[in-house]
């Protein structure tokens, strides 16, 4: 299986650089992922294909403000960081600009000072360790001194940090927003869940595998990069009853899809209190265990994110898809709109 045969052309001027002001009126493709049928909504029409005893499972994720423009201490060399995961106490997994200038030992400063980082390791594909070094709050230091870090193909400057995160973000450590999500409102949950359909919440944090580009021919010798996940009991236990009782279970976003499906591939189909990191690489041949329907965005051409939807909705639909979506001029990606496969 080629990469190549994931790839479709997007008009620039199709790629959202802003998020709408009214979150839910985003519009809404619905994809059967079984004939390829395709209707056109608005996004909180989404209510009308969710069903009492369904459960709406959403990522509570909350992005940090990971990008931070630094110098280095000896040479005054500009450095741009991103943060990526937390792997203990006070050291970071960081992908550094140029990162030819960052060895072991370097130290970048950020805020006159106020936040200095060490190099305690230097991997592959501008991939450091740092050492965090500075006094007080390191959270507070970082809302202070960094900005959120939108994807490389959105050029604006974002007004708002808030339009990044969902409005239930939650537990903090994510470099990218889990943006199936961002078309949610408060009211719009509130109806949903007045309607009697369950909604739930895990938690993935989005790391590095979002800014990365798929580099090999060959999709199965691609190597996705881990991320931190947890499941609760009370979600785990919800599940199971959706299960049993014959309902759907919904995902919001991939990155809900990816945590779902590892829990189940570890318990034989069911659900259990779970955490740890997932590399779990979803595409065409793909067996579901976990989810049923999936709420998702429009993704880049050769992601992996495309072949997730392609495993789940088939290759060809969501290609067809795809294309009626640039016929009526859809806005894709992050701060697009988006698609219900069913």
């Amino acid at each position: 299986m080629k990469v190549d045969e994931f790839d479709y052309y997007l008009p620039k001027e199709l790629i959202a650089q802003k998020p709408l002001k009214e979150r839910s009126t985003s519009r809404l493709m619905v994809l059967d992922k079984n004939t390829g049928k395709i209707e056109h909504q608005k996004f909180y029409n989404i209510i009308d294909y969710l069903n009492p005893g369904d459960t709406l499972v959403l990522n509570d994720t909350k992005v940090l403000p990971a990008r931070l423009i630094g110098e280095k201490e000896d040479t005054g060399a500009i450095i741009e960081v991103l943060l990526l995961k937390n792997l203990e106490n006070d050291t970071w997994e960081c992908l550094v600009k140029p990162a030819r200038r960052i060895k072991v030992g370097t130290v970048v400063l950020f805020g006159n000072g106020e936040l200095k980082m060490r190099c305690t390791k230097e991997l592959d594909e501008g991939i450091r360790h740092f050492e965090m070094i500075y006094d007080g709050i390191f959270l507070e230091i970082l809302d202070r001194l960094g900005t959120m870090p939108l994807p490389p193909y959105i050029h604006e400057k974002l007004e708002d940090k808030s339009s990044y995160q969902t409005v239930y973000a939650k537990e903090i450590g994510s470099a990218a927003a889990p943006t199936a999500g961002l078309h949610f409102t408060l009211d719009l949950l509130e109806q949903i869940k007045n309607k009697g359909v369950n909604i739930c919440y895990i938690t993935l944090h989005v790391g590095l595998g979002t800014f990365r580009p798929v580099n090999v021919d060959d999709v199965t010798q691609h190597k996705m990069h881990s991320e931190y996940y947890t499941v609760s009991k009370a979600v785990a236990d919800k599940l199971n009853e959706t299960k049993k009782l014959g309902h759907k279970i919904i995902a919001v976003g991939t990155t809900t899809t990816r945590t779902l499906e590892t829990v189940a591939n570890k318990y034989d189909g069911t659900f259990q209190e779970d955490s740890g990191w997932t590399n779990i690489f979803i595409y065409p041949g793909y067996d579901f265990k976990a989810i049923d329907n999936l709420i998702t965005n429009f993704h880049l051409p050769k992601s992996t994110l495309v072949m997730l939807v392609s495993a789940l909705a088939g290759k060809e639909n969501i290609l067809n898809a795809y294309n009626e979506a640039i016929k009526n001029k859809y806005r894709f990606f992050s701060f697009g709109d988006a698609m219900f496969i069913k």
